[in-house]
Protein backbone atom coordinates (compact mmCIF):
# COMPACT_ATOMS: atom_id res chain seq x y z
CA UNK A 1 0.00 0.00 0.00
CA UNK A 2 2.81 2.37 0.89
CA UNK A 3 4.46 1.73 -2.48
CA UNK A 4 1.21 2.35 -4.37
CA UNK A 5 0.66 5.64 -2.54
CA UNK A 6 4.20 6.68 -3.35
CA UNK A 7 3.72 5.86 -7.04
CA UNK A 8 0.48 7.89 -7.13
CA UNK A 9 2.20 10.88 -5.54
CA UNK A 10 5.03 10.68 -8.09
CA UNK A 11 2.51 10.59 -10.94
CA UNK A 12 0.68 13.61 -9.53
CA UNK A 13 3.94 15.54 -9.25
CA UNK A 14 4.91 14.62 -12.81
CA UNK A 15 1.47 15.57 -14.18
CA UNK A 16 1.48 18.86 -12.29
CA UNK A 17 4.98 19.60 -13.54
CA UNK A 18 4.09 18.76 -17.18
CA UNK A 19 0.92 20.84 -17.04
CA UNK A 20 2.78 23.71 -15.42
CA UNK A 21 5.50 23.61 -18.07
CA UNK A 22 2.84 23.54 -20.78
CA UNK A 23 1.06 26.56 -19.31
CA UNK A 24 4.35 28.43 -18.99
CA UNK A 25 5.17 27.53 -22.59
CA UNK A 26 1.88 28.95 -23.84
CA UNK A 27 2.38 32.13 -21.78
CA UNK A 28 5.93 32.67 -22.97
CA UNK A 29 6.42 36.05 -24.67
CA UNK A 30 7.72 35.88 -28.23
CA UNK A 31 7.61 39.48 -29.40
CA UNK A 32 7.06 42.08 -26.66
CA UNK A 33 5.42 45.18 -28.11
CA UNK A 34 5.22 48.38 -26.07
CA UNK A 35 5.68 48.98 -22.36
CA UNK A 36 3.49 49.50 -19.33
CA UNK A 37 -0.21 48.83 -19.21
CA UNK A 38 -0.58 49.30 -22.96
CA UNK A 39 2.03 46.66 -23.72
CA UNK A 40 0.96 43.88 -26.08
CA UNK A 41 2.23 40.43 -25.17
CA UNK A 42 2.43 38.15 -28.20
CA UNK A 43 2.69 34.74 -26.60
CA UNK A 44 2.90 31.24 -28.02
CA UNK A 45 -0.68 30.60 -26.98
CA UNK A 46 -1.90 33.79 -28.68
CA UNK A 47 -0.04 32.91 -31.86
CA UNK A 48 -1.52 29.40 -31.90
CA UNK A 49 -4.98 30.87 -31.25
CA UNK A 50 -4.69 33.23 -34.20
CA UNK A 51 -3.44 30.42 -36.49
CA UNK A 52 -6.23 28.08 -35.39
CA UNK A 53 -8.81 30.85 -35.92
CA UNK A 54 -7.53 31.55 -39.45
CA UNK A 55 -7.48 27.85 -40.38
CA UNK A 56 -11.02 27.38 -39.07
CA UNK A 57 -12.22 30.54 -40.84
CA UNK A 58 -10.64 29.41 -44.09
CA UNK A 59 -12.39 26.03 -43.84
CA UNK A 60 -15.77 27.68 -43.13
CA UNK A 61 -15.37 30.23 -45.97
CA UNK A 62 -14.46 27.51 -48.47
CA UNK A 63 -17.53 25.53 -47.40
CA UNK A 64 -19.74 28.62 -47.85
CA UNK A 65 -18.20 29.32 -51.27
CA UNK A 66 -18.87 25.77 -52.47
CA UNK A 67 -22.41 25.92 -51.09
CA UNK A 68 -23.23 29.19 -52.89
CA UNK A 69 -21.60 28.36 -56.23
CA UNK A 70 -22.74 24.78 -56.72
CA UNK A 71 -25.69 25.83 -58.92
CA UNK A 72 -23.99 28.73 -60.72
CA UNK A 73 -22.81 28.68 -64.31
CA UNK A 74 -19.07 28.61 -65.00
CA UNK A 75 -18.96 32.32 -65.87
CA UNK A 76 -20.94 33.39 -62.80
CA UNK A 77 -18.87 31.08 -60.60
CA UNK A 78 -15.62 32.69 -61.72
CA UNK A 79 -17.01 36.19 -61.07
CA UNK A 80 -18.29 35.20 -57.62
CA UNK A 81 -14.96 33.66 -56.67
CA UNK A 82 -13.14 36.88 -57.61
CA UNK A 83 -15.43 38.96 -55.39
CA UNK A 84 -15.30 36.33 -52.64
CA UNK A 85 -11.50 36.42 -52.56
CA UNK A 86 -11.61 40.16 -51.97
CA UNK A 87 -14.21 39.84 -49.18
CA UNK A 88 -12.41 37.05 -47.34
CA UNK A 89 -9.46 39.35 -46.51
CA UNK A 90 -11.80 41.56 -44.49
CA UNK A 91 -13.15 38.47 -42.76
CA UNK A 92 -9.62 37.38 -41.86
CA UNK A 93 -8.87 40.82 -40.44
CA UNK A 94 -12.00 40.75 -38.27
CA UNK A 95 -11.22 37.21 -37.07
CA UNK A 96 -7.68 38.21 -36.06
CA UNK A 97 -8.96 41.23 -34.13
CA UNK A 98 -11.60 39.14 -32.36
CA UNK A 99 -9.02 36.48 -31.49
CA UNK A 100 -6.68 39.11 -30.06
CA UNK A 101 -9.49 40.70 -28.05
CA UNK A 102 -10.61 37.33 -26.66
CA UNK A 103 -7.01 36.66 -25.53
CA UNK A 104 -7.01 39.87 -23.52
CA UNK A 105 -5.10 42.06 -25.94
CA UNK A 106 -6.20 45.70 -26.00
CA UNK A 107 -7.27 45.98 -29.65
CA UNK A 108 -7.93 49.71 -29.30
CA UNK A 109 -4.20 50.28 -28.88
CA UNK A 110 -3.52 48.49 -32.17
CA UNK A 111 -6.23 50.41 -34.01
CA UNK A 112 -5.12 53.76 -32.56
CA UNK A 113 -1.47 53.13 -33.37
CA UNK A 114 -2.26 52.09 -36.94
CA UNK A 115 -4.90 54.77 -37.66
CA UNK A 116 -2.50 57.23 -39.27
CA UNK A 117 -0.84 54.45 -41.25
CA UNK A 118 -4.21 53.15 -42.46
CA UNK A 119 -5.27 56.66 -43.55
CA UNK A 120 -2.05 57.08 -45.52
CA UNK A 121 -2.43 53.67 -47.12
CA UNK A 122 -6.06 54.50 -47.92
CA UNK A 123 -5.09 57.63 -49.83
CA UNK A 124 -2.28 55.80 -51.63
CA UNK A 125 -4.55 52.92 -52.61
CA UNK A 126 -7.60 55.04 -53.43
CA UNK A 127 -7.45 54.23 -57.14
CA UNK A 128 -6.86 50.56 -56.38
CA UNK A 129 -10.04 50.44 -54.31
CA UNK A 130 -11.91 52.22 -57.12
CA UNK A 131 -10.69 49.54 -59.52
CA UNK A 132 -11.89 46.79 -57.19
CA UNK A 133 -15.27 48.44 -56.65
CA UNK A 134 -15.60 48.90 -60.41
CA UNK A 135 -14.79 45.21 -60.91
CA UNK A 136 -17.46 44.22 -58.38
CA UNK A 137 -20.05 46.43 -60.11
CA UNK A 138 -19.17 44.92 -63.50
CA UNK A 139 -19.57 41.39 -62.17
CA UNK A 140 -22.80 42.10 -60.28
CA UNK A 141 -24.75 44.11 -62.88
CA UNK A 142 -23.19 42.23 -65.84
CA UNK A 143 -22.64 45.45 -67.80
CA UNK A 144 -19.63 43.81 -69.40
CA UNK A 145 -19.08 40.21 -70.46
CA UNK A 146 -16.22 38.23 -71.94
CA UNK A 147 -16.46 38.50 -75.73
CA UNK A 148 -18.06 41.98 -75.74
CA UNK A 149 -16.59 44.55 -78.11
CA UNK A 150 -15.89 47.86 -76.39
CA UNK A 151 -14.38 51.21 -77.25
CA UNK A 152 -12.20 52.99 -74.71
CA UNK A 153 -9.95 55.99 -75.42
CA UNK A 154 -10.70 55.65 -79.16
CA UNK A 155 -9.45 52.05 -79.13
CA UNK A 156 -11.71 49.13 -79.98
CA UNK A 157 -11.11 45.78 -78.34
CA UNK A 158 -12.72 42.42 -77.64
CA UNK A 159 -12.93 41.59 -73.93
CA UNK A 160 -10.76 38.58 -73.08
CA UNK A 161 -10.92 38.49 -69.29
CA UNK A 162 -12.61 40.41 -66.48
CA UNK A 163 -10.64 40.45 -63.25
CA UNK A 164 -11.33 42.12 -59.94
CA UNK A 165 -8.99 45.06 -60.63
CA UNK A 166 -8.51 45.15 -64.40
CA UNK A 167 -10.13 44.08 -67.65
CA UNK A 168 -8.05 42.66 -70.50
CA UNK A 169 -9.10 43.26 -74.11
CA UNK A 170 -7.61 42.37 -77.50
CA UNK A 171 -7.41 45.26 -79.98
CA UNK A 172 -7.78 45.06 -83.75
CA UNK A 173 -3.98 45.17 -83.95
CA UNK A 174 -3.75 41.92 -81.92
CA UNK A 175 -2.41 43.85 -78.94
CA UNK A 176 -3.70 43.29 -75.43
CA UNK A 177 -4.74 46.40 -73.51
CA UNK A 178 -5.24 46.30 -69.74
CA UNK A 179 -8.04 48.68 -68.67
CA UNK A 180 -8.37 49.65 -64.98
CA UNK A 181 -11.93 48.90 -63.88
CA UNK A 182 -12.48 52.39 -62.45
CA UNK A 183 -12.75 53.64 -66.04
CA UNK A 184 -16.03 51.75 -66.41
CA UNK A 185 -17.62 53.75 -63.56
CA UNK A 186 -15.97 57.14 -64.18
CA UNK A 187 -15.91 57.38 -67.98
CA UNK A 188 -18.20 56.64 -70.90
CA UNK A 189 -17.37 53.29 -72.46
CA UNK A 190 -19.05 52.15 -75.69
CA UNK A 191 -20.18 48.54 -75.63
CA UNK A 192 -20.96 47.53 -79.19
CA UNK A 193 -22.44 44.16 -78.33
CA UNK A 194 -24.17 44.63 -74.95
CA UNK A 195 -27.66 43.79 -76.26
CA UNK A 196 -26.78 41.68 -79.30
CA UNK A 197 -23.86 40.87 -81.59
CA UNK A 198 -25.28 42.75 -84.60
CA UNK A 199 -24.18 46.36 -85.12
CA UNK A 200 -24.97 48.95 -87.76
CA UNK A 201 -22.09 50.48 -89.68
CA UNK A 202 -21.93 53.11 -92.41
CA UNK A 203 -19.80 54.52 -95.20
CA UNK A 204 -20.07 58.11 -96.41
CA UNK A 205 -19.39 58.98 -100.03
CA UNK A 206 -19.84 62.08 -102.15
CA UNK A 207 -20.55 62.25 -105.89
CA UNK A 208 -20.31 65.16 -108.31
CA UNK A 209 -23.24 67.49 -108.85
CA UNK A 210 -25.27 66.43 -111.85
CA UNK A 211 -24.85 62.69 -111.14
CA UNK A 212 -27.87 60.38 -111.41
CA UNK A 213 -28.85 60.00 -107.74
CA UNK A 214 -31.11 56.99 -108.40
CA UNK A 215 -28.22 55.23 -110.15
CA UNK A 216 -25.91 56.09 -107.27
CA UNK A 217 -28.31 54.46 -104.80
CA UNK A 218 -28.62 51.36 -106.99
CA UNK A 219 -24.85 51.01 -107.39
CA UNK A 220 -24.20 51.41 -103.66
CA UNK A 221 -26.72 48.70 -102.79
CA UNK A 222 -25.20 46.50 -105.48
CA UNK A 223 -21.78 46.82 -103.87
CA UNK A 224 -23.28 45.51 -100.62
CA UNK A 225 -24.51 42.33 -102.32
CA UNK A 226 -20.97 41.34 -103.29
CA UNK A 227 -19.69 41.14 -99.71
CA UNK A 228 -20.28 38.03 -97.59
CA UNK A 229 -19.55 39.72 -94.26
CA UNK A 230 -22.64 41.96 -94.48
CA UNK A 231 -26.02 40.74 -93.26
CA UNK A 232 -28.97 40.70 -95.62
CA UNK A 233 -31.38 41.09 -92.69
CA UNK A 234 -31.77 43.78 -91.49
CA UNK A 235 -31.77 45.16 -95.00
CA UNK A 236 -29.03 47.65 -96.02
CA UNK A 237 -30.17 51.09 -97.14
CA UNK A 238 -28.89 54.34 -98.63
CA UNK A 239 -29.61 57.87 -97.40
CA UNK A 240 -29.16 61.04 -99.44
CA UNK A 241 -27.80 63.01 -96.53
CA UNK A 242 -26.96 66.49 -97.75
CA UNK A 243 -25.88 68.88 -100.48
CA UNK A 244 -22.22 69.47 -99.74
CA UNK A 245 -19.99 72.32 -100.87
CA UNK A 246 -18.62 70.34 -103.77
CA UNK A 247 -20.52 67.01 -103.74
CA UNK A 248 -23.84 65.27 -103.18
CA UNK A 249 -23.41 63.39 -99.90
CA UNK A 250 -24.70 59.83 -99.51
CA UNK A 251 -24.59 57.42 -96.58
CA UNK A 252 -24.51 53.65 -97.10
CA UNK A 253 -25.81 51.83 -94.00
CA UNK A 254 -25.47 48.11 -93.38
CA UNK A 255 -25.36 45.57 -90.58
CA UNK A 256 -22.58 43.19 -89.56
CA UNK A 257 -22.46 40.39 -87.01
CA UNK A 258 -18.85 41.01 -86.00
CA UNK A 259 -18.00 44.69 -85.64
CA UNK A 260 -14.50 43.74 -84.50
CA UNK A 261 -13.48 43.22 -88.14
CA UNK A 262 -15.60 46.14 -89.38
CA UNK A 263 -12.60 48.24 -90.68
CA UNK A 264 -11.71 45.45 -93.11
CA UNK A 265 -15.30 45.22 -94.33
CA UNK A 266 -15.43 48.99 -94.86
CA UNK A 267 -12.14 48.92 -96.73
CA UNK A 268 -13.43 46.19 -99.07
CA UNK A 269 -16.59 48.19 -99.72
CA UNK A 270 -14.64 51.36 -100.54
CA UNK A 271 -12.55 49.47 -103.08
CA UNK A 272 -15.73 48.05 -104.64
CA UNK A 273 -17.49 51.43 -104.66
CA UNK A 274 -14.53 53.17 -106.30
CA UNK A 275 -14.31 50.47 -108.98
CA UNK A 276 -18.08 50.50 -109.64
CA UNK A 277 -18.28 54.30 -109.89
CA UNK A 278 -15.40 54.35 -112.38
CA UNK A 279 -17.16 51.75 -114.53
CA UNK A 280 -20.34 53.90 -114.62
CA UNK A 281 -18.54 57.27 -115.04
CA UNK A 282 -19.64 58.62 -111.67
CA UNK A 283 -16.94 60.85 -110.26
CA UNK A 284 -16.11 61.39 -106.62
CA UNK A 285 -15.12 65.05 -106.43
CA UNK A 286 -12.60 66.60 -104.11
CA UNK A 287 -12.93 70.04 -102.50
CA UNK A 288 -11.55 72.77 -104.70
CA UNK A 289 -11.58 76.54 -104.71
CA UNK A 290 -11.32 79.02 -107.55
CA UNK A 291 -9.20 82.03 -106.74
CA UNK A 292 -9.61 85.20 -108.81
CA UNK A 293 -6.90 87.83 -108.68
CA UNK A 294 -7.90 91.31 -109.64
CA UNK A 295 -5.08 93.67 -110.52
CA UNK A 296 -5.76 97.26 -109.59
CA UNK A 297 -5.31 99.65 -112.51
CA UNK A 298 -3.23 102.75 -111.88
Amino acid sequence: MIQEEAVEKVKEVIEEDVWGNLVRFFKMDLIPVGEGKDAIHITVGLLLLVILSLVTTNFVLNWIRRLLTRKMSQEDRLKFVSVFKFARYFVYLIVVLVALASAGVNVNVILTASAALLVGIGFALQELFLDIIGGIFIMVDKSLRVGDIIESDNRVGRVLEIRLRTTRALTRDDKVIIIPNHKFIKETIYNYTQNHKTTRESINVGVAYGSDTALVEKLLLGCIQEHDGILRVPKPFVLFEDFGDSALLFGLYFFVKDSFVDPRIKSDLRFTIDKTFREHNISIPFPQRDIYIHQKKE
